[in-house]
């Protein structure tokens, strides 16, 4: 697990694939905010066509790579209407802070990966390793 989490922090820039409100894929940039408890803590606004779909369709993957391996992780987004969350997310990311303010901020939103499932796969030929989060 620790494995997944040190991928993810040494690749901040992740992948996030959903499925649009026009029924079709869609992948934008995201970055782990956090993880805790095995579970991997996201955040995004209220605002965004994202957030809009994954109300409608929970489910989603992050995909992350370099040249030599790559990882993804597939599950259910479970939102967190939670203070202390929110400061985490504000305390991690400078960037969220200095838009978003304070944990007050209606519009931003904070949720982990559910049901949390790891691919770690390379080039070597070597079977994938699948990983359960939480």
């Amino acid at each position: 697990m620790e494995r997944v989490f040190e991928f993810l922090r040494e690749n901040p820039l992740q992948y996030c694939a959903t499925i649009g409100l026009d029924g079709k894929p869609k992948v934008r940039p995201f970055q782990m905010m956090y993880n805790e408890g095995g579970k991997i803590f996201y955040c995004t606004v209220a605002k965004k066509d994202v957030y809009a779909e994954l109300q409608k369709n929970p489910y989603l993957e992050i995909s992350v790579s370099t040249m030599e391996k790559w990882l993804r992780i597939r599950g259910r987004v479970e939102w967190v209407d939670d203070v202390k969350a929110k400061e985490k997310v504000l305390a991690e990311s400078p960037l969220v802070k200095s838009i978003y303010k304070t944990v007050d901020n209606p519009i931003l939103k904070v949720f982990y990966i559910a049901e949390a499932e790891a691919i770690i796969a390379d080039f070597s030929g070597r079977p994938p390793i699948t990983v359960k989060l939480c």
